[in-house]
């Protein structure tokens, strides 16, 4: 084995003949060698999340498009694993819990939701550490098809990755024992804590590679890992909002992706992954910049429609258009209580937003019916359809 290969870590033959990868520990030995490319790459980026950050700063309501943001990463993230979920599902879901498409995806995205707003708020009291990952897992797994894997703890157990009905002696890798594992993890750990004179950018990329080597968990390793980059950014304040979510980046270049990690692992190629993480951070900042900015178009644009198609009533209307960008399904249920409105003037107001295309009623009934904000809607759904295609996915003995 030469020493690109020790510079990631070693494959060592099991007692099952088969072969497990136990990493080497971060920073990588020998160090990373920042090529010109990567030093412009990382400027770019570093210019590409200013640029983001500067915007999403001087936003009137960044809640509003945060909300939405967690959104489309949950789903995004949840599609990588095979979720076959759509954003109108989960929008639906949440909204007075309306069942579309399979419940089991829909749930697991919304799980997603509740890990990433979780682990937010657990940062303000508990910096990233095993201890929080472990929660965080527990969240995700509640409650869907993959809790019965032991959510919260780390696996006791060999998993490997392969296609489905793949053995450990077919996986298309094979991660460290448990022994091993644990051994990993508590570096990685260390890392976190004490790699800090390395810019937040490339630890960031360096971690998400370990961690999925690391393969920690029987199920949801890979949401937990993209999870984590959001919040690495978020505690070391590269940006205010945690707004920046790589899923589409990786989803759109899934096979890209997944032959980078190998190459750290065969090759000990740190540099190529790091340059294509970059690639990743600057374009994904460059389209949430677009689509916030979008997003702040069309508001002005259907506020300036309420206002005169609702004189007197300007102010509730103004409020539902707001409550529409956080919760872009809506009952009139909804809306009486967002509002603090009466069940008339709800339909009243939900009437003059149809009348001027909107909301469409997305039932067809005419009780318990639900609106659907559509011109909000078609904007976030861009990049989010169902993947066709089989992934490969964990497996476990």
């Amino acid at each position: 084995m030469g020493k690109k290969h020790l510079r990631s870590g070693r494959f060592v033959r099991q007692s099952g003949n088969h072969q497990a990868f136990i990493p080497a520990d971060l920073p990588p030995n020998p160090p990373l060698e920042f090529r010109e490319d990567t030093l412009c790459l990382l400027n770019d980026a570093g210019l590409a999340l200013g640029r983001l950050d500067g915007l999403t700063v001087n936003l009137p309501n960044p809640n509003m498009f945060l909300s939405m943001y967690v959104r489309k990463e949950a789903l995004l993230s949840s599609q990588i694993e095979g979720t076959q979920a759509s954003l109108d599902d989960i929008l639906a879901y949440e909204a007075e819990k309306l069942e579309r498409g399979d419940r089991h995806d829909t749930v697991e995205v919304i799980n997603y939701i509740r890990a990433m707003n979780y682990g937010l708020e657990r940062l303000e009291k508990l910096p990233i550490c095993l201890r929080l990952i472990r929660e965080i897992h527990e969240t995700l797994l509640q409650g869907v098809l993959g809790q019965g894997k032991n959510p919260g703890d780390f696996r006791t157990s060999q998993n490997w990755i392969g296609s489905p009905g793949s053995t450990i002696n077919t996986a298309s890798f094979v991660p460290p024992p448990p022994h091993e594992m644990q051994n990993s993890l508590n570096s990685l750990e260390r890392f976190i804590h004490k790699g800090k004179n390395l810019p937040s950018l490339i630890r960031c990329a360096l971690i998400h590679a370990q961690f999925e080597t690391i393969h920690p968990f029987l199920d949801g390793n890979g949401r937990i890992g993209r999870l984590l980059i959001t919040l690495i950014l978020y505690q070391e304040q590269v940006l205010h909002q945690p707004l920046l979510y790589l899923s589409y980046y990786f989803k759109a270049n899934r096979q890209g992706y997944y032959d980078r990690l190998n190459a750290i692992r065969h090759d000990g190629a740190w540099e190529e992954w790091i340059d294509f993480f970059l690639k990743g951070v600057a374009e994904v900042a460059d389209q949430a910049t677009q689509t916030a900015r979008r997003i702040l178009k069309l508001r002005s644009e259907h506020e300036q429609i309420v206002q005169n198609a609702r004189p007197r009533g300007a102010r509730n209307a103004l409020l539902l258009l707001d409550a529409l960008y956080e919760t872009p399904y809506m009952t009139p249920t909804m809306v009486c209580e967002r509002l603090q409105v009466s069940q008339p003037t709800a339909n009243g107001l939900l009437s003059v937003f149809r009348k001027h295309d909107l909301v469409r009623e997305i039932t067809g009934q005419r009780w318990r019916q639900v609106f659907g904000y559509e011109p909000y809607l078609a904007l976030l759904r861009e990049g989010t359809e169902p993947p066709q295609e089989d992934v490969d996915r964990a497996q476990s003995e």
